[in-house]
């Protein structure tokens, strides 16, 4: 097993955490780059779901090490109950299998209040469509180096001393800006120590037990969150958000050398999604679309909320490929186009006059571009049940082999169903 960095091609909501699952019987540890909970893993495992925010998706495999890097920025109080929640399902989630980076950015109460009034505060034409979990606030004191972050759990006085430097800037805004009462740090503090001391036996030097593994040859799996689109720098800016989800952040995320990582394994939906605001050239709202969404049950795993629909743009793939050099892509969720008569592919775009095979780079453009679409016959038959590459419809082969055209990379990985066993490797 090599070092391998499993990344989302589109919006999110890809199907990562299932392939994360498959892909941890070969590695031995198994590390969350970037992200908060602001994203959902969904897997089914024997007919059973679980659904995972922050704690890596190999968790699920009882001898397998999994790791909370840097770039995260966590939330104690949802990683504390999804352990417990995992507890109670018998599965082994203690400190010697599960760790947390000191250098871990943390979420903390007054991060999610000021996500929401900001929010709240803005007009419906520039609401950005978060989840109001505190990750953009909480990325912004990293980045301000007013950040809390894991090791400080470890030093009571520290912690409380940093909640007091942080609420000044933030009682301002509360107070002045939107309205609000002001924090007390001491209750800050008292609502938070319970949770520190909890979670100071998961906190670990985190770089130093991912580079012995790699040292010792072991195969190192990351797994990042959320989409390429979404990313702070490439995405569909300003609907992004707060990190980088891009592939060559999983270096940096973690706290190893780029050099150490030896294969990308892009996931791509065999057709595309979106949740929250943003532009969505290939959005649908017509029977296709509501096929899609009902037959794919697309509604989010951390907000609930109905995913928008469309047809696969390989537009914006062409994009992932450029920026996160995908040695393989898998493709899920073949088996939601089952039905259609027709299935389209949007292979470029027409922008002011001119026709685009990447997506132009001035900001909301996507907003304003029109799809340029082929067309490819459907299929009727039920695929979920395929084992292997022949035993599917000819239709849905020559699907998948004309995105392979496009995009100049290998489908080594087809999915047709939500289970482990509803995979095709090729």
């Amino acid at each position: 097993m090599s070092n391998v960095v499993v990344m989302g091609a589109q919006w999110g909501d890809e199907g990562k955490g299932k392939i994360v699952d498959l892909l941890t019987e070969s590695a031995d540890l198994i590390v969350r780059f970037q992200g908060g909970n602001n994203a959902g893993h969904t897997l089914v495992v024997n007919g059973e779901q679980h659904i995972l925010h922050l704690i890596p998706s190999g968790i699920l495999h009882q001898e397998k090490t999994c790791v909370i890097g840097n770039g995260v920025v966590l939330d104690p109080v949802v990683f504390l109950e999804e352990v417990d929640k995992l507890n109670e399902k018998g599965i082994n989630v203690e400190p010697a299998r599960l760790m947390v980076s000191k250098k871990t950015h943390i979420i903390m109460p007054y991060h999610k209040l000021l996500d929401g009034a900001r929010e709240s505060a803005k007009s419906a034409e520039n609401k950005i469509g978060t989840t109001g979990r505190g990750i953009g606030p909480c990325y912004e004191d990293k980045v301000a180096r007013i950040g809390i972050r894991a090791a400080d759990f470890c030093d009571l006085d520290l912690f409380k001393a940093k909640i007091t430097r942080a609420l000044v800037e933030k009682n301002a805004l509360f107070t002045t800006l939107y309205g609000t009462e002001a924090l007390d740090p001491e209750k800050v503090f008292e609502e938070m120590k319970p949770v520190a001391e909890r979670m100071i036996a998961y906190v670990k030097d985190t770089c130093g037990i991912v580079g012995d593994a790699m040292d010792e040859g072991k195969g190192v799996l990351f797994e990042g969150a959320q989409g390429t689109h979404l990313d702070i720098d490439h995405g569909t800016y300003p609907f992004v958000t707060s990190s980088n989800t891009v592939s060559g952040n999983a270096a940096a995320g973690c706290g190893c050398a780029p050099s150490r990582l030896n294969r990308v394994q892009a996931v791509m939906k065999a057709y595309t999604t979106r949740v929250g605001a943003g532009p969505f050239p290939t959005q649908l709202e017509d029977e296709a679309g509501k096929h899609l969404q009902n037959v794919g049950a697309e509604f989010g795993a951390t907000t609930g909320r109905p995913r928008r629909c469309g047809w696969l743009d390989l537009v914006v793939m062409r994009e992932s490929v450029r920026l996160n050099g995908p040695t393989g892509i898998a493709v899920t969720k073949l088996d939601v186009l089952g039905g259609l008569d027709e299935i389209k592919l949007c292979v470029a775009y027409k922008y002011k006059g001119e026709e685009y095979t990447y997506p132009p780079q001035d900001e909301n453009c996507l907003a304003y571009v029109e799809p340029v679409y082929e067309s490819l016959p459907g299929w009727k038959e039920d695929i979920s049940s395929a084992k292997t590459w022949d035993e599917l419809p000819e239709n849905a082969r020559a699907y998948v082999q004309r995105v392979e055209e496009v995009l100049g990379v290998s489908a080594n990985i087809v999915s047709v169903g939500p289970g482990r066993e509803q995979t095709i490797i090729r």
